[in-house]
């Protein structure tokens, strides 16, 4: 199927744009280039699409501005450059938007708000209300307060764009880097390395064309580039990896040129599916094999399947579900870890003896479980 088959239903795009797309190479953001990205976005709302942006950049234009260059273990720094760059970022975004009659809404994201269900759907009413409204939403991670150190984070914006595809029901993303696509091996070091204009199954091999990140500022190289669009496969969202500096690369990309490395979709799991897998875990619970035999074919997590319980968590928390030393999927309990702990290793007709109370069978029950 070509190109032009595959991207032929698209109407709800999600565009990450990259640190080294943002800056253009420069030591600040490229007015130019944020110019470019708004105007096709405008020809695209023209044409009846609903178009999302996913911002790098923030960090290291704020290092810029604050002249400072910390180690990447000074946490406070970056948080502060993060602040700092995030309101220059917006500016120009702004700016560049308003030169073609539209208006940009900034949403600020962390992994422990989009882990919370009722947060995630808030969420979602606020972009439905922006998208009612003719507004761009532009989409960050939080990085003046999500940091790994003290708390849950995307990591990278490469994984925050596919989850918000993902969690959007968007049917393409687009990201924006220094390179032209996937190739098979690094073409910066083999100059005989050629591009992968398709991918239509994330194999070991494809996994293993992916190289280090491109940039000393980017965090986004091609590994989580190839994460992303495995998260996508599992929404039902293409991807496409292309080149900022090619002139209308998102247009043409949408319009089935063959530009860059589109990874194909034909999976779809459901919406609470995706939010499971997708959403921080609180704690672990640990299982035998006659426990990861039922999760793997998609029935209920029974108590007496389960050998340890780790960390703290409430019903209806997200936890991983670990067997011989690996997660294997993610559920949400319909006990905490207090009284999972109380009856793991039970037969289900004990624990409403052993809780003092009426209580479910299961643990967790199969229609709140997402196998990975």
């Amino acid at each position: 199927m070509g190109r032009k088959e595959l991207l032929g239903d698209v109407e709800r795009i999600v565009i990450k744009v990259g640190t080294s797309s943002v800056t253009m190479g420069g030591s600040g953001v490229s007015s130019a280039f944020l110019d470019s990205i708004a105007e096709q976005v405008k020809r695209l709302e023209d044409d009846g699409k609903d178009v999302f942006i996913v911002t790098s950049g923030a960090v290291g234009l704020g290092m810029r501005a604050m002249n400072v260059n910390p180690n990447p273990n000074d946490i406070p720094i970056r948080q502060a450059a993060a602040s700092v760059g995030q309101s220059i970022l917006m500016q120009t975004w702004n700016e560049s938007f308003a030169k073609h009659g539209l208006l940009a809404a900034q949403i600020l994201l962390t992994m422990d708000v989009y882990s919370d269900r009722d947060g995630a759907l808030n969420l979602n009413n606020t972009i439905d209300a922006l998208l009612r409204n003719k507004v761009v939403p532009i989409f960050n991670e939080n990085d003046a307060i999500s940091i790994k150190q003290i708390g849950p984070a995307f990591g990278d914006n490469d994984t925050l764009s596919a989850t918000i595809a993902s969690r959007t029901d968007s049917d393409l993303l687009i990201i924006l880097s220094d390179v032209d696509g996937l190739y098979d091996k690094n073409p910066k070091i083999h100059p005989d390395a050629n591009i992968v204009r398709t991918v239509s199954d994330i194999t070991d091999d494809i996994v293993g064309m992916a190289g280090d990140p491109t940039t000393s500022i980017g965090v986004g190289g091609m590994r989580t580039k190839i994460k992303a669009a495995s998260m996508c496969k599992d929404a039902g969202c293409r991807l496409i990896i292309a080149s900022s500096g090619i002139p209308d690369i998102i247009l043409k990309a949408v319009s089935g040129e063959e530009v860059g490395t589109i990874f194909v979709a034909d999976a779809q799991i459901s919406k609470k599916r995706r939010w499971l897998k997708s959403a921080h875990a609180y704690g672990s619970i640990v299982i035998d094999e006659g426990a990861y035999n039922a999760v793997r074919n998609h029935l209920s997590l029974l108590p007496i399947g389960v050998i340890g319980v780790e960390g703290r968590f409430d019903k209806g928390d997200i936890v991983d579900i670990v067997f011989d030393g690996s997660v294997v999927a993610k559920g949400a309990p319909v006990y905490n870890s207090e009284e999972v702990s109380k009856v793991m290793g039970l037969h289900s007709g004990k624990i409403a003896e052993v809780l003092g109370r009426k209580s479910r069978k299961d643990i967790i029950s199969s229609d709140n479980i997402a196998v990975l």
